[in-house]
């Protein structure tokens, strides 16, 4: 029997045991970030939750630890908005490897005004990508050190149809809030398989992933108070979207899959198996115009140049 056929299918409710493991959610406090946190902590691993307030840590420690009663879990502080306190917040790991990251705290603005990070970037793109760029080179000594590490991006299926404005991406000339929201998740999303490559060329045992959630919507997501809470209206309402898409919990699963699988490698994409919305994780095809290496290439050209560092530079 071939090794593929003898390999148990993949189930997100039977997770691998990860025990010794050292894991870090950026934004692991709320939304697809805590439930990546969550179904992680059931692996025996150590959770790291990074997270910019320590009230909501808190908070999302105590629900973790109230469904899995044996989880090691703590919290980091991390401001992806600025650059300056990443060099701390990577010390304040205190560990000796780090054998994933999942790159999905992120911030998106509704309203039409146009804001920016203390750094002076626009605030979406400094916080989501720009921020991710420079923890990743700050973490590269860390991840180097583990056997196998896993830098896994979270991207967006709303980045699917947008196009990077490589001269514009501070989009001070043309900003729209849904538009520059994005065309950030598909900067991420470019990094990382860009990353991915120089890696490779690098000979680096640490692979770079990228997955989407598809559809996830807080009305699907089942209620962790005081992180969320579901009420029934809400749930009702929402029972229609669940034909097309589905809750945080299920958004996580890619991402989930990405850290823990031996299967996945590096440079691929991951996302819902149902149309790129719902359903159990499985390996899509990069998109077509993530395949273009030469604007990933001028992207982390002008990511390095505006974060002052080089996640391809494995001393860190």
């Amino acid at each position: 029997m071939s090794s593929a056929s003898s390999t148990p299918p993949w189930d997100v409710h039977r997770l691998p045991r990860a025990e010794g493991s050292v894991f870090l959610i950026t934004g692991g406090n709320a939304g697809i970030g805590y439930f990546v946190a969550e179904q992680l902590s059931t692996t025996g691993a150590t959770v790291v939750l990074g997270s910019r307030d320590p009230a909501k840590a808190e908070a999302a420690l105590a629900s973790i630890r109230s469904r899995v009663p044996d989880a090691h879990v703590r919290a980091v502080r991390l401001d992806l908005a600025d650059l300056r306190s990443l060099g701390t917040a990577a010390e304040s790991l205190a560990v000796e490897r780090l054998d994933a990251v999942v790159h999905n705290a992120g911030v998106a603005l509704d309203d039409p005004p146009r804001r920016e990070t203390p750094d002076g970037h626009e605030l979406m793109f400094g916080t989501n990508h720009l921020g991710h760029f420079a923890l990743t080179a700050r973490l590269m000594p860390l991840l180097s050190a583990a056997p196998a590490a896993r830098i896994v991006t979270v991207g967006s299926f709303a980045a699917k149809s947008e196009r990077l404005d490589l001269d514009d991406l501070q989009s001070r000339r043309d900003y729209r809030a849904k538009r520059t929201y994005g065309r950030s998740k598909l900067a991420q999303m470019y990094f990382g398989l860009e990353l991915d490559r120089r890696l490779r060329a690098l000979g680096s045992a640490t692979a770079s992933v990228v997955v989407h959630p598809g559809g996830a919507l807080d009305s699907l997501t089942p209620s962790r108070p005081p992180v969320h809470v579901r009420t029934t209206t809400a749930r009702l309402r929402a029972a229609p979207a669940a034909l097309l898409v589905q809750g945080k919990h299920a958004g996580a699963w890619p991402a989930v899959r990405a850290v823990l699988d031996p299967a996945v490698r590096g440079g691929q994409l991951w996302g819902p198996r149902l149309f790129g919305l719902r359903g159990t994780p499985r390996r899509e095809a990069v998109w077509s115009h993530l395949t273009d290496t030469a604007a990933a290439a001028r992207l982390w050209d002008a990511s390095r140049d505006l974060t002052g560092v080089d996640p391809g530079d494995l001393r860190g």
